[in-house]
């Protein structure tokens, strides 16, 4: 390819998406959150690893299953109303689980947390898509960055609440959410609800699509390496709460810096697909080093917090291929991406546990790594998919027409196969 998007700046927004983009930060620090707590919590609650793992399973599988329902909503409700029923949840169930005196009642409220989680998340990128200025790269990228900055506050914020009380990082999220909460209603004009009203199984039908149905499934096996380390790392580091959440917060703060500035660089210099062969395998390589070396502490830390920086590029080059290659309105095809995605990173911090106490540390680490290679498989199936993902940044960059008459196009298409299989 001889044209390239270049990165936009994403930093001039509107007071709206400024808030929603606030409202994600705290949204994605209940990520990282509970890393510093992890050992913790399985010492102070008597649970082995892979109970406390649950926190992750019930959090992000909660999150997957209720990603199908997003459009289903927000169609009818609209999107702010949308996002303030989520971030009431994420609030409530929140509170709840600092409240809770139990494993089992913690890892309940966190599948209620992720419900609101889901409302919030695939109607706030809409929202950001929608109302952000800069183009649709640079809102991906400032969604991004609320991601990474997320993901960086939140280990910092629950080790050094978590040296006070496990308790202490639920409760600071619940207070958080409550600011956002209120940004959100006083600073988000009010949506009307779209035309047509989406169904339950739209995000479903929409996985017929190569393009998405490949990213998808990219993306799960991308995400049981990511929190196959997240999820389960902390065990083998054997450090204290407030350690544990420096060493995360590194590592966030790498996945933030590469979401901005190091995706945009390095695709302007290989493309979409070269980019995300070479990161996936450099992640994959990165997972391997871990489980080779996971009697080695320093080696350990160093490798989880290398990890921000491919995790960083990952998920803003992939979102935006994601999104522009569904032929589906972009709330349908984040609903069906992040339902493909997040079932991946729900199972693979309880598999890590289990797998862990039957054959060893290392183990975990190994089928994380093989399991971000066979990623590269998956992805390499769909290459025009990213070539012609590619092409199509290429033109919006350079102020061609478009992309919006060509996702019509692409939609008809989808609805004749539709009709016709």
């Amino acid at each position: 390819m001889s044209a390239h998007p270049s990165a936009p700046n994403p930093f001039k927004q509107p007071k709206a998406v400024w808030a929603v983009a606030f409202a994600c930060v705290i949204s994605f620090m209940g990520i990282g959150l509970v890393d510093p707590i992890l050992p913790s919590l399985s010492s102070q609650l008597h649970a082995t690893p892979s109970q406390v793992s649950l926190l992750f399973t019930s959090y992000l599988v909660v999150t997957a299953v209720a990603m199908l329902v997003t459009g289903f909503v927000s169609s009818r409700i609209g999107a702010k109303r949308t996002l303030v029923v989520g971030l009431v949840l994420i609030v409530l169930f929140s509170a709840a689980a600092g409240a809770s005196g139990s494993i089992d009642g913690i890892v309940g409220f966190r599948a209620g947390w992720g419900l609101g989680n889901a409302l919030f998340i695939a109607t706030s990128l809409a929202v950001i898509v929608g109302s952000a200025s800069g183009g649709f790269a640079g809102a991906i990228i400032l969604y991004e960055t609320a991601l990474g900055i997320g993901i960086a506050i939140g280990p910092l914020l629950g080790g050094e609440l978590g040296g006070i009380s496990w308790r202490g990082p639920f409760f600071g999220v619940s207070a958080l959410m409550a600011i956002a909460l209120i940004a959100t209603i006083v600073l988000v004009q009010p949506t009307p609800t779209p035309a047509r009203r989406a169904s339950i199984a739209d995000p479903i039908k929409a996985l017929r699509h190569r393009g998405l149905l490949t990213m998808g499934l990219t993306a799960l096996c991308y995400n049981w390496g990511f929190f196959t380390v997240l999820g389960y790392a902390p065990f083998p580091m054997d450090l204290g709460t407030h350690e544990l959440g420096y060493v995360f917060t590194g590592w966030g703060l790498l996945v933030a810096f590469f979401s901005v500035f190091g995706a945009p660089w390095l695709q302007s210099r290989l493309g979409i697909a070269r980019s995300l062969y070479l990161n996936l395998a450099l992640f994959a390589l990165d997972i391997l080093v871990i489980g080779l070396f996971t009697d080695s502490k320093t080696t350990l830390i160093v490798a989880v917090i290398v990890a921000g920086a491919f995790i960083g590029i990952n998920n803003t080059i992939t979102t935006q291929a994601v999104m522009t290659v569904a032929p589906v309105e972009r709330p349908v095809a984040s609903a069906s991406y992040g339902f493909v995605r997040f079932i991946g990173g729900g199972l693979a911090p309880y598999a890590a546990g289990k797998i862990a106490e039957h054959s060893g540390v290392h183990l975990p680490f190994y089928i994380g790594a093989a399991a971000v290679a066979l990623g590269i498989g998956v992805l390499a199936s769909g290459h025009s998919l990213l070539a012609e993902a590619e092409r199509v940044q290429a033109a919006e960059a350079a102020g061609h027409t478009p992309a919006e008459e060509r996702r019509e196009t692409l939609e008809k298409q989808a609805l004749e196969l539709g009709s016709a299989g």
